[in-house]
This record gives C-alpha cells, sequence and structure tokens, in this order.
C-alpha cells in the first residue's frame, strides 16, 4: 500500500542530515535518479521505501507525512563571508523543523504573540535611535544587558540553540506561520558573540521582517548598529573611552560590557573616536597578540542559557500528562534529536 508522503519532507530530512542525494541513495540502495523523483513528487512511496527512508534519515516514518513547505530564507545569515551551501543546507533544515515544533506548542498551548516593536528604518528612525526606543519601551534602565536571553524571553521571544556544524554561520531568526518569532543560536558561539549575535537577529525582527526593504539596503550593517546600539549605548560607552584606547582597556570593558574586544574597538570607530590610524593599529595589535579570532580565554564571557521553549515543552507535558517519547511522536523526531534541540 502507497503511503501519503510529503515530498517535501524527504528533502528536508536528507539536507536536515547533511546528505546529497546520491549518498541518500547509497543508504537506501537506490539511485540518485530515484531519490529526485521521490523529492520532486514523481513518485509513489510504498511502506518498504517508507522504512527505508526513516531508517537512512533517523527520523520516524511518520515525519515525512506531515504537511506544509520548507519556508526559504528571507533575511541574511549572520555568517562570514562565502560560506559554501553544503553548510548553509543542514542548518536552513534543521530551522525548518524546528520552527514547525514551535508553531506546534505555541498553538496547542495558545501563546499569545509577543508584542514585539516593529520600525522602518528611515533617516528619522535609524537603527541606533531605534535600539534606543526598544530599549525605552520595554523598559531596559541599565546601560549594560546583564543577561539579553532574559529580556527577549520575558517578551516572548523564542530562542533555540543547537550545533549548527560549522563555526562560520552564527545565528538566524524566522517566524512560525503564525508569525510567532524564532531565534535561533549556533551552540559553538562564545558568550560575547551569542549575546551580539542575539542583538542582530533582534535588529532584523524588528526592523526588517515585517516591512518591505528595498533590495539596496545593506540590512546586516543596520543590523550591526542596532545591536552595538543596544549593547554599548553610545551615551554610557563614550564614557569609557574619554581617555583614549588599549588593550589592557578593551580588556576590562569586555568584562564589563559583555561583548567583545573587537566588538569594542568598532564600537568605538563608529562613534569617530579613533582615526584611520588608529583603528588600523588597534587591529594590527590583534593580529600581533594573535587574539583576533579567538580573544584570551581568561576574559571569556560567560554564555546565556535561554529556557523559554524548553519551558513550553515541559509545560505541554505537564498538561497533557505525556511523556519525552510521546512528545517525541507529536513532534515527529527521535529522542536523540529531542536531547540534542531541547
Amino acid at each position: 500500500m502507497n503511503q501519503i508522503v510529503n515530498p517535501q519532507m524527504i528533502l528536508l530530512a536528507r539536507e536536515a542530515r547533511g546528505l546529497t542525494q546520491t549518498e541518500l541513495g547509497k543508504k537506501m540502495h537506490l539511485h540518485k535518479a530515484n531519490i529526485s523523483r521521490l523529492e520532486n513528487g514523481n513518485t509513489n512511496v510504498n511502506e518498504e521505501t517508507l522504512i527505508a527512508l526513516a531508517e537512512a534519515t533517523n527520523f520516524p516514518p511518520h515525519f515525512f507525512m506531515q504537511r506544509g513547505d520548507i519556508i526559504p530564507v528571507n533575511l541574511s545569515y549572520r555568517k562570514r563571508e562565502q560560506v559554501p551551501v553544503k553548510l548553509i543546507n543542514p542548518i536552513e533544515a534543521q530551522i525548518n523543523i524546528m520552527r514547525r515544533q514551535a508553531q506546534f506548542i505555541t498553538r496547542a498551548l495558545g501563546v499569545d504573540l509577543p508584542d514585539l516593536p516593529v520600525y522602518e528604518v528611515d533617516e528619522k528612525h535609524t537603527p541606533a535611535k531605534i535600539a534606543a526606543l526598544v530599549r525605552r519601551k520595554w523598559n531596559i534602565t541599565t546601560p549594560i544587558i546583564d543577561n539579553l536571553s532574559k529580556v527577549l524571553e520575558d517578551r516572548g521571544i523564542i530562542i533555540n540553540s543547537f550545533d549548527f556544524g560549522t563555526e562560520r554561520v552564527d545565528s538566524r531568526s524566522m517566524l512560525t506561520d503564525d508569525k510567532y518569532p524564532i531565534i535561533f543560536l549556533n551552540k559553538r558561539l562564545l558568550g560575547d558573540r551569542q549575546r551580539f549575535s542575539l542583538a542582530f537577529e533582534l535588529a532584523h525582527l524588528i526592523m526588517h521582517t515585517f516591512t518591505i526593504v528595498p533590495h539596496d539596503r545593506d540590512i546586516n550593517h543596520e543590523a550591526n548598529l542596532f545591536a552595538a546600539e543596544l549593547l554599548m549605548p553610545e551615551k554610557e560607552i563614550i564614557k569609557d573611552f574619554k581617555d583614549g584606547i588599549t588593550l589592557p582597556l578593551l580588556g576590562e570593558l569586555k568584562r564589563k560590557w559583555k561583548v567583545s574586544m573587537i566588538a569594542l574597538v568598532y564600537r568605538a570607530d563608529d562613534l569617530g573616536l579613533l582615526t584611520p590610524n588608529q583603528k588600523r593599529y588597534m587591529v594590527q595589535q590583534f593580529n600581533k597578540q594573535k587574539i583576533r579570532r579567538r580573544e584570551p580565554q581568561e576574559l571569556d564571557v560567560p554564555k546565556e542559557n535561554p529556557q523559554l521553549m524548553r519551558q513550553l515543552l515541559t509545560d505541554y507535558m505537564s498538561k497533557t500528562k505525556l511523556g519525552v517519547i510521546q512528545l517525541c511522536m507529536l513532534l515527529a523526531i527521535e529522542a536523540s534529536d529531542y536531547l540534542e534541540y531541547y
């Protein structure tokens, strides 16, 4: 008997595991062309093929019967330049899977949409001014945001952290079909980069996700400006730079503001506190000390630990009296993935 399988879910499962069509074909003892036909919906899936698909991808058979489409990337990743598609595809696929799960749990619990402020960037509302408005709207009264994850989660924004399988991509944000916002973070991030990535993705949600943005705008630059002002407000941080900028001072300020030393250099530069020569000299110092990519370990900022999604899942299990295995069945994933994601 043929199974009613959604071809999109076959593609999603394959990409989530980082497999090519050829590699999946080898696992299933099928030719690449047959995998292509399965993913395009050009051939029926019998029970034997469905079981083989499940075994080859480590997803339960009913994963492939889920309705719906894969949501394409609509915003830039926070990533290093020139990241190969083979690294991006598994991240995007796993994000799509977790997005479906967030949609399931927020609907099941009747969770209200977060009151997310939305602003359009223009001459009056620069990214820095929008960051200041968000601070005011959310009643963030201290210059240093001690726990940014908590600030976002207290306002209903879900943060999911998982291993992206690479250090070349930091973060991503996405909406459920109900427009519920989720931020995805690479579990490999150090604390300072984690916090900046959170602020960066918040910027995209507030300034770029719900408005039409002209194609010639540099939304990543705008997101960086927003994140810098949110985490290092000009009015306050400028006082810390009044006596000049040195590597030892940057180390002290990293501990204080919980951002990277290089982010502090760029912040000082954006505020017009460094000449081009001074900036060049500072960057040379980073390279000379070999701390450009990895700043001194003793200055590491503690990682924040997002809790909201885990709490929603716990609330759902408490409400329905289900265990983890039954919940995994509903979420259409294996227990190993559940433990990795949540």
